[in-house]
């Protein structure tokens, strides 16, 4: 990115005095460098495939993270726009993995990439995605301290993702490993276990390393950790409800994949077992439970977990960990990136896609 082009980016990103025009300028400052990393190194053909994932979309909340932590902390821009570009493509990669995992054809309203590409591509693109993580801390003035957050949050990641996979209760039958190790029953525990690795680790890690290339005191770093783990949480149980109850044309994904999937590690899904009689209960399990789950079954699941209260304590969990969140702001200065970050914790559980 030519230096005065960028300046001018940063410029017009420092004006924002909202989150709205925070989130819509995000992408002005990360995208060149996500794009540039992503293009590194590879040859002509793979350059006009390895773009597809982070051009369908996304609010760029991750590096949105990144940035708004680091400018909290009296950090720069520059010192963290790579970094932030990290962030994006380490979940962007956990998209194209996840969307594999669980066959799913739609990502924003669009074809995932293995429906896209075909599978085989799909997986080569995410090594890509992979190296390209890496290849963003050389820009910071921290490398090897961001590289060891970076591999510590891709391990936590996969601890999650596979527990989320041995929570379902059928499918993957020539998978000896999960159909040897499923779990026929969650707890509480469990559930946040599962998130805590899938979804709130990275919102950790971006917080951990907006801090850092900041130079933020260790007790600020901390709480900021805190305050990732709490949005991400919050944020997970935002989805759950969303994929139970969203409008499907704004929500970009089929309504009730969790279903298809015969997920429990979804909390609407947890809390509505936890609530109903015996019968129906083993009704709805039977559901989850079956070797092919069509539309008239997700439909049916979801007209018996909405005669529930699941829904209504979904959404107080979530508004608890948004609480929690925000009270671990409190280490920082209050400036306009701080009070951002608040209506950031709001924004996860208000959002309706």
């Amino acid at each position: 990115m030519p230096e005065r082009k960028s300046k001018n980016i940063y410029s017009s990103f420092l004006k924002q005095k909202n989150l709205n025009g925070v989130l819509n300028k995000i992408g002005k400052v990360v995208d060149p460098a996500i794009k540039k990393i992503l293009c590194s190194n590879v040859n002509k053909e793979t350059k006009k495939i390895i773009n597809y994932q982070v051009e369908i979309g996304g609010k760029r909340l991750r590096p949105s993270l990144g940035i708004l932590v680091c400018l909290a902390c009296k950090g720069r821009i520059k010192d963290i726009v790579y970094p932030a570009a990290g962030l994006e493509i380490l979940h962007e990669n956990s998209l194209i993995i996840d969307d594999i995992i669980d066959h799913s054809l739609k990502r924003r309203g669009k074809p995932t990439c293995w429906k896209k590409f075909g599978r085989s591509v799909a997986e080569c693109l995410s090594l890509d995605y992979s190296a390209a993580i890496f290849e963003s801390v050389k820009h910071s003035e921290k490398p090897l301290l961001i590289s060891a957050i970076f591999s510590k949050t891709i391990k936590v990641l996969i601890d999650g993702e596979i527990l989320d996979i041995l929570f379902e209760q059928s499918g993957r039958e020539n998978e000896r490993y999960i159909t040897k190790h499923r779990y026929k029953k969650i707890d509480k525990k469990d559930y946040f276990r599962m998130i805590k690795g899938k979804t709130a680790a990275l919102a950790m890690a971006c917080c951990e390393i907006g801090a850092i290339s900041a130079s933020a005191a260790p007790k600020k770093i901390e709480a900021l950790k805190k305050y990732g783990e709490n949005l991400g949480i919050g944020f997970q149980i935002a989805d759950d409800i969303l994929d139970v109850f969203a409008d499907e044309r704004k929500f970009g994904k089929k309504i009730g994949k969790d279903i298809e999937e015969r997920k429990l590690g979804n909390i609407v899904i947890y809390l509505a077992l936890q609530e109903l009689s015996l019968e129906t209960k083993t009704e709805l399990l039977a559901i989850l439970r079956k070797k092919q789950i069509r539309d008239k079954d997700i439909k049916k699941a979801i007209s018996i977990i909405k005669k529930t209260k699941a829904r209504e304590k979904a959404i107080g969990l979530a508004e608890t960990y948004i609480k929690k969140a925000k009270k671990n702001l409190k280490v920082l200065p209050q400036n306009k990136w701080t009070k951002i970050l608040e209506e950031l914790a709001d924004f996860v559980i208000t959002r309706d896609k």
